[in-house]
C-alpha cells in the first residue's frame, strides 16, 4: 500500500502539483498565460480521455507491476526536458506525452491493484489510499516551498528571473527523482498478479465482452457523472495560490504556502470520508462532500472575503478542500456497490474515467479564459461559480446513485467469486 500511495502521487507531481503550488512563478518562468497553460492541460486531457478508455482493458490483460514501472520512468524523464524551460509548443507536447504515460500505462493498473488489496473494505482502502497520497503530497509540497524559498533572496520580491528559474528547476529535479524512486518501490514491493488475459484464450474477445458487460450497469454511468462533477471541483485547486496573489496581494512564497493548505486537508478528508462511507453509506459521504464544495464556492463568489482578514481565506480554502478531497477518496470505492465484478475492474475504471475526467479537457482552457478576461478577484469568482454549478449537479446525482445502489442490493445479488 505504501508503494502504491507514493507512486500514485509521484507520477502527477510534474504534470499537476508543480503548477498548482507554484502557479504564479510557473506562469512567469515559462512565459505562459493562464489560457496557454489551460490549453496544455487540455491537450493532456484529450490524450488522457482516450488513454482511460484503452488503458482499462490494458490493465486487465498485462502485469500491473510492469505497466506502472514503465509509466513512472517515462514520466520522470519528461522532467529533464522541463528543466530546460522549453517553448510553449514543446511544453504542450510534453503534457500530451504525459497523458499517455500517467493514464494509458499507469492509472488503470493502479486502481485495479488498490481494489484487489481492499477486499471487502473498499471505502476504507480507497480512503487510506487517497489520504496517504494526500499526506505525501502535503509533506512534499511544503518541503518544496521551503526549498524554493531557501534558494531565493530574503526579500522575495527582489529575486531576479534567473534566481527564480533556478529555484523552480531544483523543484522539478526533486520531483523527477521521486518518480524514479517510486518506480523502484513498485518493482520491489508489488508482485505480478494474475491478469484477465491469463484466464482466457482470447484477450480481445474478453475486452469487448467486459466492456459490453460494464456498460449495461446503470450505476457505472452515475458514478461517471459524480466523478465528473467532483473532478471539476478538484481542478479548481489549481487556482488557490493564484487567487491568493490576485485578490489578497500575497507574494510568490506566501501564495505557494497557501496552496499547500489544500494539500494538508487531503489526508484528513479522504480517510474520514472513506470510513464514513463504510460505516454508514456512500450517499451521506458524497452529499456531505458536495455540500462543503458548494458552501466554499459560494463564499468566494459572494466577495465577502477581504484582504484584511486572511484567516477567512485560510478557513474557506481548508473547508472547500475538505469537500474536494473527500470526494476524491470516494471516486472508485463504490465499484462494488454497483456490482462491478473484480475481473472487470480495469475496464470499469477505464469507462468511468473516460467520462469522469473530461474536465481535464475543458476546465483548463475555461479557467484560463475566465481569469485572463476578468483580471483580479472577479475572474476567480467566475471560476468558482462554475464549480458551484457542477457541485450542485453532483449532489443531485448522488441522490439518484443511492436509489440505484439500493435497487442493486435488493434485486441483483452478486455471483460467487466475481465481486
Amino acid at each position: 500500500m505504501l508503494a502504491l500511495i507514493v507512486s500514485g502521487e509521484a507520477i502527477f507531481l510534474l504534470p499537476f502539483v508543480l503548477s498548482r503550488v507554484f502557479r504564479p512563478t510557473f506562469l512567469d518562468i515559462f512565459n505562459m498565460t493562464n489560457l496557454q497553460l489551460g490549453t496544455a492541460f487540455s491537450v493532456y486531457g484529450v490524450v488522457a480521455m482516450f488513454s482511460y478508455f484503452a488503458g482499462g482493458p490494458l490493465a486487465d490483460r498485462f502485469s500491473a507491476r510492469h505497466l506502472m514501472v514503465s509509466a513512472l520512468i517515462a514520466t520522470s524523464l519528461g522532467g529533464l526536458m522541463m528543466m530546460t524551460i522549453p517553448a510553449i509548443g514543446l511544453m504542450t507536447l510534453l503534457y500530451g506525452l504525459w497523458g499517455l504515460t500517467t493514464i494509458f500505462l499507469f492509472w488503470g493498473a493502479l486502481i485495479k491493484t488498490t481494489r484487489e488489496i481492499g477486499g471487502l473494505n473498499q471505502g476504507q482502502t480507497f480512503g487510506i489510499f487517497d489520504g496517504g497520497r494526500g499526506l505525501f503530497a502535503a509533506i512534499l509540497s511544503s518541503l518544496s516551498v521551503f526549498i524554493f524559498a531557501a534558494l531565493l533572496p530574503q526579500d522575495v520580491a527582489s529575486a531576479s528571473f534567473e534566481q527564480r528559474a533556478d529555484a523552480l528547476r531544483m523543484v522539478i529535479l526533486i520531483f523527477s527523482g521521486l518518480g524514479l524512486l517510486s518506480a523502484a518501490l513498485i518493482w520491489l514491493f508489488i508482485p505480478d498478479s494474475g491478469t484477465a488475459a491469463q484466464q482466457t484464450d482470447s484477450p480481445t474477445v474478453l475486452s469487448l465482452h467486459s466492456l459490453k458487460h460494464v456498460s449495461t450497469i446503470p450505476g457505472v454511468w452515475l458514478q461517471a457523472l459524480i466523478i465528473l462533477c467532483a473532478y471539476v471541483a478538484y481542478k479548481s485547486t489549481d487556482d488557490f495560490s493564484l487567487y491568493a496573489r490576485d485578490a489578497f496581494g500575497f507574494n510568490e512564497v506566501d501564495a505557494a504556502m497557501l496552496g499547500t493548505v489544500s494539500f494538508w486537508m487531503r489526508p484528513l478528508a479522504a480517510v474520514t470520508v472513506g470510513i464514513l462511507a463504510d460505516k454508514l453509506n456512500s450517499k451521506l459521504a458524497l452529499q456531505l462532500s458536495f455540500a462543503l464544495v458548494m458552501a466554499g464556492s459560494l463564499i468566494i463568489v459572494s466577495g465577502v472575503l477581504t484582504p484584511g482578514i486572511p484567516v477567512l481565506l485560510l478557513m474557506t480554502v481548508a473547508a472547500t478542500s475538505a469537500g474536494i478531497y473527500g470526494l476524491r477518496g470516494l471516486y472508485f470505492s463504490t465499484l462494488g456497490e454497483v456490482r462491478v465484478p473484480m475481473l472487470y475492474t480495469g475496464t470499469a475504471v477505464g469507462l468511468v474515467s473516460f467520462i469522469g475526467y473530461t474536465p481535464d479537457i475543458f476546465m483548463g482552457p475555461l479557467m484560463g479564459f475566465l481569469l485572463d478576461n476578468a483580471p483580479g478577484e472577479s475572474g476567480h469568482q467566475h471560476v468558482f461559480a462554475v464549480v458551484f454549478c457542477f457541485a450542485l449537479l453532483g449532489f443531485l446525482a448522488s441522490l439518484v446513485f443511492n436509489y440505484v445502489r439500493n435497487l442493486n442490493l435488493t434485486n441483483s445479488p452478486a455471483k460467487p467469486g466475481i465481486n
